[in-house]
């Protein structure tokens, strides 16, 4: 149960209907982001577009890309994200020892060093603060061209801003990884105490 109401199918207009669609086409169910983000048709009508936009993005290594959301979504402590995440990672190739060593990556024998760089990065990304040095930045650019570092950027901030507004409204997992492995998200800091 999510802290807003949803706008189901149902009750949405043409459009957002026609987007529900889409969304059940591409992931074979209703999600509870589209139902929140219904409450606001035109930022949901933006937020596709800007999926879309994404998803063709293509000149980085797809299994790059999701093992850098998958980070992402561990580390911004995003239970929907990391469920739907995990599906992802293991259509993408991603093992489900990998999947299980993803919390210590840097420790594992499961990943390149290319693979280790790409979710340094990821890591540094989805910190509060960030925390992508000099250092990182030049060693991703040892393997990717301008064009890539805006891709990869791309859908790692891109899982950083799903993942921060599925947990501000405190979406749960919605089943894709069940009965299978699941990245864990990683600890959160502690809340902030209102005064």
């Amino acid at each position: 149960m999510t802290r807003i109401e949803l706008v189901s199918s149902k009750q949405a207009s043409p459009l957002v209907r026609l987007l529900y669609r889409l969304s059940r086409r591409e992931l074979g169910r209703d999600v509870d982001p589209i139902g929140v983000y219904a409450r606001a048709p035109r930022l949901l009508i933006g937020y596709g577009l800007f999926e879309k936009a994404t998803a063709k993005e293509s000149r980085v290594d797809e299994r790059l890309k999701v093992l850098a959301e998958t980070k992402a979504a561990a580390v911004v402590n995003c239970e929907f994200c990391c469920d739907i995440a995990s599906s992802i990672a293991r259509e993408a190739g991603i093992t489900e020892t990998q999947l299980r060593a993803l919390p210590r990556y840097r420790e594992s024998e499961q990943f390149s060093a290319l693979e280790c760089l790409v979710l340094d990065y990821a890591t540094a990304m989805s910190r509060t603060p960030t925390t992508v040095t000099d250092e990182l930045f030049s060693a991703l650019r040892e393997h990717f061209n301008e064009r890539q570092l805006v891709e990869l950027t791309n859908v790692i901030a891109l899982e950083n801003m799903r993942a921060r507004f599925n947990s501000a409204f405190d979406m749960t997992p919605a089943g894709f990884s069940e009965g299978m492995v699941c990245v864990v998200a990683e600890a959160a800091p502690e809340a902030v105490a209102l005064a």
